[in-house]
């Protein structure tokens, strides 16, 4: 579970109403993508690319628990999301649909906007490639790791009936 791409940084205590405004929410997932985190930057469903990763300070993801918010953040394409903090909702949303995420304290002090990053989840550790600097946080929980493997809950579920029944 490694990734390595451009950062796309943002803040503190942003709700999944700011990553996807309400009035997409019943569009279909590529139009969705198009307008995700657009309110706080406009580039960004412009100019995001597969592997990109997103970096964000405290409560990422706070407010509304929809997994809608998660599943747009996926169809952008980037490769993980890493945050101070995350709420539980959205953190947990994030693995069922298959979004890699990790919590790192100090995040937004390494990560610098266009950088390129290298995030290894199985250690928790973000290096900063320009820089050099490494922070490591709490490594994913190895369940979530597998979720990730399958693709999400559905097809964990789909794979493994000693858990689901």
């Amino acid at each position: 579970m490694k990734f390595e791409g451009r950062c796309w940084k943002f803040g503190d205590n942003i709700p999944t109403d700011r990553l996807v405004k309400s009035q997409y929410v019943f569009e279909p997932m590529e139009v969705m993508a198009k307008h995700v985190l657009e309110d706080l930057d406009p580039e960004f469903p412009l100019r995001v690319q597969p592997g990109d990763i997103v970096v964000a300070g405290k409560h990422f993801g706070q407010s509304s628990g929809r997994a809608i918010a998660t599943k747009a953040l996926k169809a952008t394409g980037i490769g993980c999301v890493v945050a101070e903090t995350f709420a539980r909702t959205f953190y947990r949303n994030c693995f069922e649909v298959g979004l890699p995420a990790l919590e790192v304290k100090g995040i937004t002090t390494l990560a610098t906007a266009g950088a390129p990053l290298r995030v290894d989840l199985t250690t928790g550790t973000v290096t900063n490639v320009t820089t050099g600097a490494t922070l490591t946080g709490e490594p994913a929980d190895p369940f979530l790791v597998e979720m990730l493997d399958a693709g999400g809950l559905i097809a964990l579920a789909s794979k493994r009936t000693d858990l689901f029944g």
